[in-house]
Formats: structure tokens, C-alpha cells, sequence
């Protein structure tokens, strides 16, 4: 199995060959579940918040008008390239980016009132490291907003996901179950809960060309959903033809 260090390293690869796409990806843009995310933030202008793989900074630029300060932090340089070039656009002064590692944040602990990480979570080799300091740098009685891609708690239909995903980007490590995000929160101390649930609807060109997944890949993907059972096929509203399908996601809000 691949050492920690590997997997971070594969994660940076991939999204600095990329960085322009998703800066102009209609998904990361918005949707209905950032709509919720900044409703849940409820933002008043003095806060201080971290937004934790911020990619392009999407996120953390919605939230900039109504917050004191935001912070994104990122892996990969040429996504905190696209983010300060997106920041200077849309004249976000108190919007600053820095390279770093969710797992080991350089901040001091309670630094901020508000952490935010979106469809970045799949990708963190140890999701229970980044939830532990998340929780260190929030200030007592700071708050959580996590939204990501989940699995069914079916077995088989977690495998089948969690494989289409990995097929399409080596990078990725897995969809959790809403579960395992219950108890990772609360193993890290916050009072989690389920926020709000949404599906996400992907034409498959536009995903699979997004992340520059490969033609062996894009092949191997074709093999596996012409031959998907008819349950994975009616859960992810999967259609064999075009590759179109709908992910699950969840947006998770919890206490320091």
C-alpha cells in the first residue's frame, strides 16, 4: 500500500496539471449544496474562517463577502494560483491562499470561528487527522461545514462507487459512508450532525475530461458501467449508454 506521503503526492499531481479546469467548473462554481453551506455559515462580517482544500477557492470566495477573513488552504500550488488570480477578479482583499496540509495545519489553535472543507475530503488519506485539527484550530464554540461526496452503506454499492471514482482519478481515496462521517466527527470531538443531502448529477465527458483521466481509464470506466448490476444502476441513476450518473452528497455541520 502507498505511504502517506505517496498518496498526498499523487493528490498534487494530479490537480496542478488541472487547476485551470476546475477554476472553470460549472460544479465547483456553486449548487445547491454551497447555497447551503453559506446559508448554514450565517456569516455576520467579523469572522474568521479556514476553508480547507479550497482548490480553486470557489468556497472560500462565496464566503469572503460576509466574513472578516478567509483563509484557503491547498496542496496543490496551481490551484492556489487559480484561486489568487480568481481573488483578484472579483476584488476579495481579505481572501489569501497559502500551500498546506489539512493533516498538519500550520495555525495556532483557536484560530478560527468557521472551518469549511468542500469535495475536497475525498481525498485525504486520513480523514480523522484532518478532523482532529480542524476541531484544534477552531475556537471553543466554532463550527464545521463539510460537504462532500458519500457512499451508500450498502457494501456492494459502497465498493462499485468508490471504484467507478478511483478508475476516473488515482488521486481519489474514498466516499464515506454518511455513518463513518458521524463517527469520525464525534472521534474528533465535534457534535456532528447530518445538515442537508443533495444528489449530484454528472455527464461523464465533462467528468472524466475535468481530471485528464487517461484513455486506459476512460475504457475501464465504459467496461464497468455496461456491466453495472441493475441496483447500482437505479441508486446512481446510471445510464450505460452515455455514462451519465448521480453522486450522493452531504453536507455535515458540527461543534467544537
Amino acid at each position: 500500500m502507498a505511504d502517506q506521503s505517496s498518496l498526498k503526492g499523487a493528490v498534487k499531481r494530479a490537480f496542478d496539471d488541472v487547476a485551470g479546469n476546475y477554476a472553470s467548473s460549472a460544479v465547483h462554481r456553486g449548487g445547491p449544496e454551497l447555497d447551503a453551506l453559506l446559508a448554514r455559515a450565517a456569516l455576520r462580517g467579523e469572522e474568521r474562517v479556514l476553508d480547507a482544500g479550497c482548490g480553486p477557492g470557489h468556497t472560500a470566495l462565496a464566503l469572503a463577502p460576509t466574513a472578516g477573513s478567509v483563509v484557503g488552504v491547498d496542496l496543490s500550488p496551481s490551484m492556489l494560483e487559480q484561486a489568487r488570480r480568481l481573488a483578484g477578479e472579483r476584488e476579495a482583499a481579505n481572501a489569501s491562499f497559502e500551500e498546506g496540509d489539512v493533516e498538519s495545519l500550520h495555525f495556532a489553535d483557536g484560530s478560527f470561528d468557521l472551518v469549511t472543507s468542500r469535495y475536497s475530503a475525498h481525498h485525504y488519506p486520513h480523514p480523522e487527522r484532518a478532523l482532529a485539527e480542524f476541531h484544534r484550530v477552531l475556537r471553543p464554540g466554532g463550527r464545521l461545514l463539510l460537504v462532500d461526496t458519500v457512499s451508500p452503506e450498502d457494501p456492494g454499492l459502497d465498493t462499485f462507487i468508490n471504484m467507478i471514482e478511483w478508475l476516473r482519478d488515482h488521486s481519489h481515496i474514498r466516499d464515506h459512508r454518511g455513518s463513518e462521517w458521524l463517527t469520525m466527527l464525534e472521534g474528533a470531538g465535534f457534535r456532528g450532525r447530518l445538515e442537508a443531502e443533495f444528489r449530484l448529477d454528472l455527464d461523464f465527458e465533462s467528468w472524466v475530461d475535468r481530471i485528464g483521466t487517461p484513455s486506459a481509464g476512460r475504457e475501464a470506466l465504459r467496461f464497468v458501467r455496461e456491466r453495472a448490476s441493475r441496483e447500482a444502476r437505479e441508486t446512481f441513476r446510471l445510464d450505460p449508454a452515455t455514462g451519465s450518473f448521480a453522486l450522493f452528497v452531504h453536507l455535515y455541520e458540527a461543534d467544537r
